[in-house]
This record gives structure tokens, sequence and C-alpha cells, in this order.
């Protein structure tokens, strides 16, 4: 089955590419989920639209990528969450709070679907969180979650 990947899609692509699944795959979860669109002469043009808006937002280029790596190694970044006793959060930190508190702290603006979470942030403490920049650039900071 051909299809068109609107969103990344780990070891498959990036949004905008033209690949080949097998049928189940495609059919039962990329699609339903809103990953792809199905392959046509028309939705072909559409691909054109999704890089073009991907280019806007990504990363340039490889120096660009090590820059901001620089940028995000040398940050604190620090996010208030609501805990009860013993630190436990009510509720768990989200990716998108995560940009956030990056933002906040004088970083770079980032792309939530690229970060790369120890698990499930469920507790106050210090947690070393992965931002894949570029395909050969990942950058590492630590999140330090406070009760507030």
């Amino acid at each position: 089955m051909k299809i068109i990947l609107t969103q990344e899609v780990s070891g498959l692509g990036a949004p905008g590419d033209v690949v080949e699944v097998k049928n189940g795959y495609g059919r039962n979860y990329l699609l339903p989920q809103g990953f792809a669109i199905a392959w046509t002469k028309g939705a072909e043009k559409q691909v054109t639209l999704i890089k073009r808006a991907r280019s806007a937002r990504e990363i340039r280029d490889l120096g660009h990528a090590n820059e901001v790596k620089g940028q995000l190694e040398g940050l604190k970044v620090s996010l208030k969450a609501r805990a009860g006793d013993g630190g436990r959060l009510f509720g768990s930190v989200t990716p998108a709070e995560i940009v956030d508190a990056v933002k906040a702290a004088g970083g770079p603006a980032l792309d939530r679907r690229r970060l790369e979470l120890p698990g499930h942030i469920k507790s106050t403490g210090s947690y070393p969180v992965r931002i894949k920049l570029h395909p050969e650039v990942t950058a590492k900071f630590d999140l330090t979650v406070v009760q507030g």
C-alpha cells in the first residue's frame, strides 16, 4: 500500500514522504491515527504543501542543529507542577509543558513530537530529556520538576 505521511513516524519517514507499507499497517494504524493519507495523484500535490510547512519550522541544517544543541545543553530547565505529599504529581508532565518550560527558560522553540522522555514523569525530581534536532544531532538536557 502506498501512503503519504502527514507526521513523522519513527522508523518510517518524515511528513511528506511517500512510502510503501503493508496493507494492514496502513489501513488499521497509520490512516485512522492521522499519521498518513492514502496516495493518489491529487494527494501527491499536497506533498509539496506538507513539505513547505515542514521546512518553515524545521531545523535548517546540521550547523543550525548544532547551534540549537549548544543552547539546550547549557540550559537549566525547571517546571512547576502540582504535587501531593511525597512529591507525587497530580497527573504527569507532558511534552508540551516541557517545550513551554524550555522556552520560558530562554531556550529555543522546539517541536514537542521530537522529545524523547525517560517514561512518564509522575513525581518531582530531575529527569534527563533528549530531543532529536536533526537525523545526526541529538541534544540532552536535565529537566527539574518542582512542587508548585
